[in-house]
């Protein structure tokens, strides 16, 4: 496989251009926030916040994206003839407006698409530092495979992490499941499928992605999200993968100690009834999150509601299974699966 490499967009030696900004990014200050409020029946005030909250995000990274684009030359300089794609950060102007790394195939497309969804932090400061791609390695071979990968920042994490109460600075966090004594894992599930819908729908009216040809992919809490949007059967998705999917895992800090697992498995079952979207489901023996019996449990659950599964268990990786789809040293692991699932679910 021809080794793929990587520009981001840099005029002179700034990446992102005004002039790029501004046709990136027409969309979001906070003139047409408070339109997209009128439309949605929101409040205009929080909305125009959320524009303005992303205007400041795009000047914050800057200089986080001059260093990604040096390392990125660089690396090119070292080989001849590379094949390139294009790295950009866009904005996603929805009903909660997101930040949304881009990376495209070489060519003009049309592509198809593939959705990456981050996992979950519970403590806000972790969320505030969160990277701008969670999984870079996976995300440029699924490029290198011929697809438009588009990996949403969720509302919460990084720059929009940010809370300081006495200044009147909140930020918007979807992901919690509430206590163990009643968790909501199926409620959790479904925010993030709702954001996903909202990306779907922008970047597919993308003159360069494949309108009806969507692939989702999350791990840990992302996938779960995964699970969830599966059970709606949206029609331009064509199949899903999960790595280490799943919620409750790790409570107060410890390993293979999860919250309410019989409450997972139920929302797992009640997810399978109506999902009809081949899946993939990826985990590892070693997973300190979501460990084998868990796991086998809620595929087990899940195809017995009538869930369209693949379910796969590999051997121990690294110190944590559970971060396989994280490191660079995964990709040769995962993606003979990946890329067999794929080719009969096009």
């Amino acid at each position: 496989m021809r080794p793929i490499h990587s520009t981001i967009s840099v005029v002179g030696s700034m990446p992102f251009a005004p002039a790029r900004i501004g046709a990136r990014f027409t969309n979001i200050g906070p003139w047409s926030v408070a339109a997209t409020a009128r439309m949605n029946g929101t409040a205009p005030r929080v909305l125009w916040i959320a524009g303005m909250w992303l205007l400041a995000i795009c000047m914050l990274t800057f200089v986080m994206l001059a260093d990604l684009a040096a390392s990125r030359s660089a690396s090119a300089a070292e080989h001849t003839q590379p094949a390139q794609v294009r790295e950009d950060l866009w904005a996603i102007p929805s009903v909660v407006p997101m930040l949304a790394y881009v990376i495209r195939p070489p060519g003009d497309g049309p592509s198809p698409l593939v959705v990456m969804n981050h996992g979950v932090a519970l403590d806000p400061t972790e969320r505030s530092y969160f990277p701008l791609i969670e999984f870079r390695q996976a995300a440029l071979w699924f490029a290198q495979q011929g697809y438009v990968v588009v990996a949403p920042i969720r509302s919460g994490y990084g720059i929009t992490g940010i809370e300081i109460a006495e200044r009147g600075i909140f930020n918007v966090f979807f992901s919690g499941v509430g206590r163990c004594s009643d968790p909501q894992f199926r409620d959790a599930g479904l925010a993030v499928a709702a954001m996903d819908g909202w990306v779907i729908d922008y970047m597919t009216r993308q003159p360069f992605v494949e309108r009806d040809k969507v692939i989702i992919v999350g791990q840990s809490g992302g996938g779960w999200g995964a699970i969830a949007l599966a059970s709606q059967n949206p029609a331009s998705v064509r199949a899903i993968v999960t790595f280490a999917a799943g919620r409750g895992g790790h409570v107060d800090g410890k390993p293979n100690n999860n919250c309410a697992p019989d409450r997972l498995v139920e929302a797992t079952a009640e997810f399978g009834r109506t999902a009809r979207i081949p899946m993939l489901w990826i985990y590892t023996e070693n997973d300190t999150y979501f460990g084998p019996a868990l796991s086998q449990r809620m595929a087990s659950a899940f195809k017995a509601a009538g869930g369209n599964l693949e379910y796969h268990l590999l051997p121990p990786f690294g110190h944590d299974g559970h971060f396989l789809v994280d490191s660079a040293d995964g990709v040769s692991i995962w993606t003979p699966l990946v890329d067999d699932f794929l080719s009969r679910h096009r």
